[in-house]
């Protein structure tokens, strides 16, 4: 159920990046190069879809 409500969200996009931001900052189990290149890369509108779908959680 959460998957679907995380994919859900990922199609309001300009709210999945956020949620992804928000998540980054938090994260300790990846370094400054990781967040930095999700962080970036999450603008583009397909890649909300894969970081949730690799099995990252931003809910």
């Amino acid at each position: 159920m959460k998957k679907i409500l995380e994919l859900l969200l990922c199609i309001l996009h300009p709210i999945a990046v956020v949620l992804i931001w928000i998540n980054l900052a938090f994260r300790t189990d990846i370094g400054l190069i990781a967040k930095l290149t999700w962080g970036v890369a999450s603008i583009v509108p397909f890649v909300p879809f894969v970081y949730v779908l690799t099995g990252n959680d931003f809910l």
